[in-house]
């Protein structure tokens, strides 16, 4: 049974309250153990609410205009009469922990409408620059029943294939000068992006065609990450809102095609199953670095494999070993 403040929140995100939703996403980023527990009771109860939404993972290089171009994107969503909420993952600060580029002030006109919600989340050095709670915060959105959650993400790299892990279609964006910058770009991002944009095309448009040859030959020699899709690369303006229809259009014939030969549910399952064993990780390394003989003998034996005295794994057999001991630390 769910405590009474547990509750309110349950009812009031499901009542499709942004209070108690911003509440409930608070909650569920708080590093507090005894905020956990709450977070972890509400979200026990949305998730038969969770599951109906079309989640959409948009990464890019820095400058590429992915605020710009999810604002504009959203709106129009909005105008096709779907709610749009945007979990914005920004650098986060050094000195206050919080985010620093505020998304919800680049989003001024998302931000305010009635049908949409934005918030801004610190990456915390998570892999990706996907806040850590991304996904539980996905989920509380989908039971506040938002259509579509988008899942802007910091910048691009090999580790930002963490967003492609919790997003049912991933976009790249693009600069119409970055044709050669796509093909020289580790391709763990690039071989999981279902669909990309060369975004701002209208300030140089034969620029803006040449980026679209390159990266489409790049794409042609990468394998697609399912045999019922190729990636399009499409040409886009943020500014103009020229091939934002056309953004959309490709992302619901993605889901028609995966859908119809049965990918769209298998993707989700081996997500739900990845996080489960992430958190499980995540989880033991953290209870691992607690452990207060492992504690005591870190400092020692690390060292010691720093030095070149002992190998890396007789170092991580003998603290694993004190770790398995309930042994107190003398």
């Amino acid at each position: 049974m769910l405590a009474t403040d547990d509750a309110l929140l349950r009812d009031g995100v499901l009542a499709r309250e942004r209070r108690a939703l911003a509440k409930t996403i608070t909650l569920i980023e708080s590093t507090r153990d005894d905020h956990q527990v709450h977070a972890r009771a509400v979200l026990g109860a949305l998730l038969p609410h969770t599951g109906r939404s079309l989640r959409i993972g948009i990464t890019g290089v820095p400058g590429v205009g992915k605020s710009t171009f999810i604002e504009a994107f959203g709106l129009q969503l909005i105008e096709q009469g779907s709610r749009v909420a945007v979990l914005a993952v920004d650098p986060t600060s050094s000195l206050s922990g919080g985010s620093i580029l505020g998304d919800k002030t680049r989003m001024e006109h998302l931000s305010t409408h009635a049908s949409a919600f934005v918030r801004p989340s610190p990456a915390g050095g998570a892999l990706g620059g996907v806040a850590a709670r991304t996904r539980e915060a996905m989920l509380a959105c989908e039971a506040a029943g938002f259509d579509i959650v988008i899942v802007e993400t910091v910048g691009v790299g090999q580790s930002e294939t963490a967003v492609a892990g919790m997003t049912d279609v991933f976009v790249l964006l693009q600069l119409p000068n970055a044709g050669d910058e796509l093909q020289s770009m580790k391709k763990g991002v690039v071989e999981l992006a279902d669909i990309v944009v060369i975004n701002k095309a209208d300030i140089d448009a034969r620029a803006a065609e040449s980026a679209r040859g390159n990266a489409a030959n790049a794409l042609m020699m990468l394998r697609p990450s399912s045999p019922h899709w190729s990636p399009p690369v499409l040409l886009a303006s943020a500014l103009t809102g020229a091939g934002i229809d056309a953004l959309w259009r490709k992302i619901d014939e993605y889901r028609t095609a995966m859908q119809a030969h049965g990918e769209f549910d298998a993707k989700r399952k081996r997500q739900a199953l990845a996080w489960m064993w992430q958190i499980i990780d995540e989880s033991l390394r953290g209870r691992f670095r607690a452990h207060a003989r492992v504690q005591q003998e870190l400092t020692k034996i690390a060292a010691a494999v720093a030095s070149g005295e002992t190998s890396a794994s007789a170092a991580a057999a003998r603290l694993l070993a004190l770790y398995a001991t309930d042994e107190p630390a003398r």
